[in-house]
């Protein structure tokens, strides 16, 4: 039987179009544009813990429910599935999706294993299942306090990253470069709570410095075919801290057809069992080759997915929304240009007084910018908060150089005025 590919349409959804169970909506300017796109092909139910609000634009409609009791958020779905076509569970919230996969697997829809799930989100149980799988990976140790975190990184030898085993974002990641370095590394990745994701009892992993450059890779998987739709070249700064301070996406990028690298991309997937679903990878490119720094069963954030629509026409968020509900994207590019987005985090802990957007100092290429902080709002680097912006630009176009040069020096077009905060 032939399988028809999926394209997208604008067209007005009618009642009896098919709905997908979105699970958790997010922080409204870096989320809103997921459920744009994804509104534009089905009907979502949304199940959020907080009431909706904004999302009621894109929304059939919504249940509040705490997404974080599995047993109340299968009652509230499995009421929803009596009277809508349910066709697929779709979230995009780190902390949601071992919840939605078993949700999946409870409702019968498309997904991949929890258990596969499951062990992206562990980055332990990554290591693991990979090393046995044959995939290169950096030397690796779970500890549960910073005296065991010394002996693993005597053992592997310096620098080290020290990191929290189940959180997100680069929340909790430290470059540790000597003994004396280590106790306050650990405290600050054994006390990162981003997103209230969980803790195990070995909560910190020490691991092996990769030198070379981050990139990731936002996928799809459809029936056990992974199918990439962006690769983003990672910029960082804040050291010893790993803070993303934006991504740089080419849709002619070398790297797409780097068969050692895609070829570790499909292995990962194979090996962890992941079948169906998007997954967002991060790798470094290391003089012996690429390796992974870990693999989530979602979309990538920051944006990227976003960045990536503007370089090459393709849409990840839809795509991962089709490959939910069981069919296959279309992901051929329309175009190929270079994008890319550039994060404002604070310099030192403050109180934001205003945050001005100079549009006449814009270059050709700038395609937005948006302020994410408020008036009164606090804001304060790595170790006291980690993922703390005022403000991003973005800016897309047919000349790499000129859109890299538009984007030299982002805090010259949205400016933060703040009042430094010393407590």
């Amino acid at each position: 039987m032939t399988e028809q590919a999926i394209r997208r349409s604008d067209a007005t959804l009618r009642d009896t179009a098919p709905v997908l169970l979105l699970v958790g909506s997010g922080f409204r300017p870096y989320r809103e544009y997921i459920l744009a796109a994804v509104s534009q092909h089905y009907r979502l139910w949304l199940l959020d813990s907080s009431e909706a609000t904004w999302q009621l634009t894109y929304c059939e409609g919504a249940t509040r429910v705490d997404t974080r009791d599995p047993e109340a958020l299968r009652e509230a779905a499995e009421a929803l599935t009596t009277s809508l076509p349910v066709v697929g569970v779709f979230t995009y919230d780190e902390s949601q999706v071992v919840f939605c996969a078993r949700l999946a697997q409870d409702l019968g829809l498309p997904g991949s294993p929890p258990e596969a799930v499951s062990a992206c989100r562990d980055k332990a149980t990554t290591r693991s299942v990979l090393t046995a799988a044959g995939v290169p990976q950096p030397a690796s140790r779970t500890v549960t306090n910073a005296q065991e975190a010394l002996a693993a990184a005597e053992e592997i030898g310096y620098p080290v990253i020290v990191k929290a085993r189940a959180m997100a974002g680069s929340a909790g990641v430290v470059r540790v470069d000597s003994a004396g370095e280590v106790a306050d590394a650990f405290a600050a990745a054994d006390g990162t709570d981003a997103l209230g994701l969980s803790r195990h009892e070995e909560n910190v992993l020490v691991e092996e410095f990769l030198t070379g450059p981050e990139i990731s890779i936002d996928a799809v998987v459809h029936g056990g075919e992974v199918t990439p739709t962006v690769l983003a070249r990672k910029r960082l700064g804040g050291a010893p801290y790993f803070v993303e301070t934006g991504h740089d996406v080419d849709a002619q990028d070398p790297l797409l057809g780097d068969e050692d690298l895609m070829g570790q991309l499909q292995e990962i997937h194979r090996a962890l069992g992941y079948v169906d679903g998007a997954t967002h990878s991060e790798f470094k490119l290391t003089p012996q080759g690429p390796r992974l720094v870990e693999v989530n069963a979602r979309l990538g954030g920051d944006l990227i997915p976003y960045v990536g629509l503007l370089a090459s026409g393709v849409d990840p968020t839809v795509a991962a929304a089709h490959v939910a509900a069981g069919r296959k994207p279309d992901t051929t590019p329309e175009f190929r240009r270079f994008a890319g987005i550039r994060f404002l985090p604070p310099e030192r802990t403050c109180e934001v007084v205003e945050v001005v957007v100079h549009e006449e100092r814009f270059g050709p290429t700038i395609h937005e910018t948006r302020v994410t902080a408020r008036p009164g709002g606090r804001l304060a680097p790595p170790p006291e908060a980690f993922l703390t912006r005022y403000a991003h630009v973005v800016a897309v176009g047919e000349d790499q150089e000129q859109v890299l040069a538009d984007l030299e020096a982002p805090e010259r077009l949205v400016e933060l005025r703040a009042r430094a905060l010393t407590d």
